[in-house]
């Protein structure tokens, strides 16, 4: 069985305790501070214990979950100190609507990361300032709900219908920055989502190449970091460009998996 964790000072409370487990409890983490800024995503968070707990599940109200093929909306997060524990807890009724189409995301134990974070020859050469660019012919501006479908085409996680829903709910409710070409249109942007994480990160191909992406992203960290949001990003294993890109601008690549697994009903 899981207790809810609600109220203002529970909540704050829940965010500190997880600050004390990063990087391990990153993603429950940086969905919490979210929920401490207003919840805009409307979730809700649950423990085994309180306040001596072993494993949180975040996920959304059951209200909001109304969609049983959309697992964009019904995305859970978790962290959890002891496995035997979470997967017993996970069986549990009320926790996940094992009936949907759902994600499940979380980050792999990574008991000897915290030394190696610590270690300046881990740390990328340099300062992590970009190159400048024309700033007459690209503004810095961000995105409104019209510009979902854009993203949508270039998102290699989304494509279709649901997936712009989550982009656009995205754009109106988490801070996003983009680039507006000579047109005045978007040509490169970033998004963050429910979690906290900077993702959907694109650039139209004509406009590839130049550092807009590296530009933009450095003005967003600079941006968030003066609000004391988490700063952090998820990049595709395939895309090695990208990983150039925040290597250059010294995010540093934590040495465990970022899991995503898409369940689907029996």
């Amino acid at each position: 069985m899981m207790f809810q964790v609600q109220g203002a000072q529970m909540l704050r409370k829940l965010e500190g305790f997880l600050r004390k487990s990063l990087p391990e409890s990153l993603k429950v983490y940086g969905t919490v501070f979210h929920m401490n800024k207003g919840n805009p995503y409307k979730l809700k968070a649950l423990v085994d214990e309180w306040p001596d707990f072993n494993t949180v599940v975040v996920r959304p109200q059951e209200q909001e979950m109304v969609d049983d093929f959309d697992c964009y909306t019904n995305t859970y997060q978790i962290y959890s100190k002891d496995p035997g524990n979470c997967q017993e807890l996970l069986g549990s009724p009320g926790v996940i609507n094992w009936k949907q189409h759902l994600q499940i995301q979380t980050l792999d134990s990574v008991k000897t990361l915290m030394p190696s974070l610590l270690d300046t020859k881990n740390v990328p050469p340099g300062d992590g300032k970009p190159k400048s660019i024309n700033e007459e012919m690209f503004k810095l501006s961000s995105l409104d709900v019209t510009h979902a479908a854009l993203v949508n085409e270039f998102w290699h996680f989304g494509g279709n219908e649901r997936s712009q829903r989550f982009i656009k709910h995205c754009i109106q409710n988490f801070p996003n920055f983009c680039l507006l070409g000579p047109e005045g249109t978007p040509i490169s942007w970033n998004l963050m989502d429910q979690t906290g994480e900077m993702r959907m990160a694109g650039t139209i191909p004509e406009y590839r190449c130049q550092g807009l992406i590296s530009y933009l992203i450095y003005n967003q960290t600079q941006a968030l970091n003066k609000l004391g949001f988490p700063l952090y990003c998820h990049v595709d294993k395939k895309n090695k460009i990208m990983q150039k890109v925040i290597y250059k601008m010294q995010f540093i690549c934590m040495p465990c998996s970022w899991n995503q697994w898409h369940c689907v009903p029996l």
